[in-house]
């Protein structure tokens, strides 16, 4: 499935809305994610039902490529989604059971990252590990945390090109604007923050405040 057919999958999932049992006080859904040959290699992104939540990430050992511009620092920070997005989440959790009956296709398909689902509540507990998933759900929401990580790590490299780089921002918001229109990159209002301060600041290129201010009108959708 290519990455148009997945966001779309999953704007329809999300605009189905409801109620999800699952979503009581002290739920968290959590998804670990690991590829040694990518920068940063690892991250965890846990959200609440409310959208709160928090992110981290690890750089890894992987080589740094010729001509690599400035690469965003290890992230340890308070994250917020949209409530439509959190629920969605927790929606997959109870359709799936706490994802106790597994998630792997066990299919030898090009590697991906590991990544581990995993849900915690005063409900119950489940978890399931995957590269690649058979079921279509599981693999759409894996991809959603991965675009939602892809976006939060965009953000801190938008930060530190902001400090150190500035005619860098120019390259990084054009990747950042196709990301944001292709799903590649979700849940642009997470870095809202460095977002606004690209718009308003005089002393970055007029395209760059121009693009902060196209992905902030898709943070407000």
């Amino acid at each position: 499935m290519n990455r148009h057919r997945r966001a779309g999958l999953l704007a329809a999932v999300l605009a189905a809305g409801g109620v999800c049992a699952y979503a009581g006080p002290g739920a968290v859904f959590e998804v670990d994610f690991s590829n040694p040959q990518l920068i940063p290699a690892q991250w965890k992104l846990e959200i609440h039902p409310d959208g709160s939540g928090h992110f981290t990430s690890v750089r890894g050992q992987a080589p740094r490529s010729q001509g690599e511009e400035i690469e965003p620092p290890d992230i340890d920070r308070d994250i917020r989604v949209s409530s439509q997005f959190a629920s969605h989440a927790f929606k997959v959790v109870e359709r799936k059971d706490m994802f106790r009956g597994g998630c792997d296709s066990h299919l030898n398909v090009a590697f991906q990252g590991m990544k581990k689902l995993t849900y915690s509540g005063p409900d119950g507990q489940g978890s399931c590990e995957f590269n690649y998933s058979r079921d279509s759900e599981i693999q759409a929401l894996g991809d959603a945390m991965v675009s939602v990580a892809t976006t939060l790590i965009e953000g801190a490299r938008l930060q530190m090109l902001l400090q150190h780089d500035r005619l860098g921002l120019d390259r990084e918001t054009e990747v950042l604007v196709e990301s944001a229109a292709d799903g590649r990159a979700q849940e642009i209002g997470s870095i809202r923050d460095i977002l606004e301060r690209l718009a308003e600041d005089p002393a970055v290129l007029e395209r760059v405040r121009r693009r902060a201010r196209v992905l902030l009108s898709k943070a407000n959708d």
